[in-house]
Parts: C-alpha cells; structure tokens; sequence
C-alpha cells in the first residue's frame, strides 16, 4: 500500500494550471467562475474600493482579489477577496503572502460550499483572522463572521435588499442589492 503524499507550497507553485489551490495537502481546481460569483466578487472589491486608498497615508487597507495565501506548508487557499491592515503588513509583498488577511470574503460556489462553509473557516480561525464573510449570490445572501474568545460568532446576515454597517468596513453601509445587482 502507497502512502498518502501530501503536497506542499512547491508542488502547489510547479503547477501549470493557474485556477488551483492547496487545501488538506491536496492541489485542487478553483470552480468556474459564474457570472454571478463575477459580480459579486467585482461589486464588492469596488464598494470597499475607498478602503483600499490612501497608499502611504499610515491608515487603511490592502484589499486583494484571487489571492493565494501560504498558511501552512500543506494549505495555500486563494480567496476570493480579502484584505489586510496596512499597520500590519506596510509594503506589498511579493509573490505568495504568507500573511493571514485580517478579513476575508469567499462567494460561494454551487457544489463547492464545502470548502467555504466548514474547510477554510477551521483553518481561519487556527490563524486567527479575525472577520470572514461568506457570500451566497444565488439566495442574495451575504453572512459575516467575527473571531471572538476563539470562535466565530455571526455579526451580520443580509437578505435580499438589507442593507447594514458590518466590521471591520463598518464606516459604510453596505446594500446587499447593490453589491448583488440586478434579479
């Protein structure tokens, strides 16, 4: 009987294909990306677009879409979207991060909840980032996490046209309709 080799970040990099990440020491496709995932992923990345300014200023943010984060030897997940406090992380790195984000936001995919509801939050919460957000297009349904005494607790949950101040972005209001667009 062969052992289970687990693949690491260098296995993950010689890959050819660019849609894959490593999760549980294995090298997976990223699912396809709907038009709706687009959009949401677009809308979003542009709502907290005012976050992400101010390069040099000491403040803010560094907000990302589809990147791959190195947390473990064996998980090197691309998110969605996600961001990083500029006091924590002051230059741009280069190449893959190996920085845990402070907020991540993954749309989830049809057949793919998996990953995104149960994998990633567990490996999240061991790197204690502190807000997750899953967004579900299809039921116009967005769900925010924060960390707190060493478990995620929900903060906010937006149906159909909610609209809410949701941490760490709360200086805004976020319109579920907007960031969803048109039925």
């Amino acid at each position: 009987m062969e052992a289970l080799k687990l693949r690491t970040l260098d296995d993950l990099l010689l890959s050819p294909d660019e849609r894959v990440e490593l999760i549980g020491g294995d090298i997976v496709r990223r699912p396809m990306a709907r038009f709706a995932h687009g959009r949401a992923q677009n809308r979003m990345a542009f709502t907290l677009g005012p976050f992400d300014e101010g390069e040099g200023s000491g403040g803010g943010w560094w907000l990302a879409t589809e990147v791959s984060v190195a947390y473990e030897i064996h998980e090197c997940p691309s998110h969605d979207l996600a961001g990083w406090r500029r006091e924590r992380l002051p230059r741009l790195p280069e190449g893959v991060i190996d920085l845990p984000p402070d907020w991540v936001c993954e749309i989830v995919s049809p057949g793919h909840e998996k990953k995104d509801t149960l994998v990633l939050p567990l490996l999240l919460k061991r790197h204690q980032v502190p807000y997750y957000w899953l967004i579900w297009p299809e039921e116009r349904m967005l769900v925010a996490h924060m960390l707190g005494e060493g478990d995620w607790r929900t903060i906010a949950t937006l149906k159909g046209g909610d609209r809410a101040r949701i941490p760490p972005f709360d200086a805004i209001e976020l319109d579920l309709s907007a960031l969803l667009g048109g039925e």
